[in-house]
């Protein structure tokens, strides 16, 4: 197996026994870098030290990366215009936050006779918030819902 000395420098191709009596001499582990190479890659370190780099390096990433979440805003197709304008800043808010938005428009009873208004409702909805976002699905019935979901612009 192919070993690489603690300060980076390659020893050589050793057999087994030979290079883990030369991490032991060192006073440190033998740990096999990369199984699949031909010889196999070995490099003599602290294993624990080497164990906590890597958790350091998995916080690290996880900490740079941005959960996008799907917020949802419900309305009605006979939800009045003062009520319809709160539900856009919400809507709003959530996309300036990064946020995916959905917004699910619920027909009941007698109002699947109007599921033009509706429509027209989730297109005013998308043309209000185009600065922030665009619609990834165009309004659609499902059921009883009409749905629609606003993906962030990319900044």
């Amino acid at each position: 197996m192919r070993v690489i000395g603690h300060d980076g420098e390659q020893i050589g191709v050793l057999k087994r026994l030979a290079a883990i009596a030369k991490a032991e001499s060192v006073g440190l582990d033998l740990i096999m870098m990369s199984p699949n190479a031909r010889p196999p890659v070995c490099k003599v370190m602290d294993y624990g030290k080497y164990k906590y780099d890597q958790s350091k390096k998995a916080n690290e990433a996880k900490k740079k990366q941005h959960v996008i979440q799907v917020k949802e805003v419900k309305v009605r197709a006979s939800t009045e215009q003062n009520d319809l304008e709160l539900k856009i800043r919400n809507a709003r808010k959530f996309l300036e936050s990064g946020n995916k938005v959905k917004v699910s428009l619920r027909f009941r009873g007698r109002e699947m006779a109007y599921v033009g208004r509706g429509r027209e409702q989730l297109e005013h909805i998308a043309e209000e918030v185009k600065d922030l976002g665009k619609p990834d699905k165009i309004p659609n019935m499902e059921g009883r819902q009409m749905i629609m979901i606003i993906s962030p612009l990319k900044k």
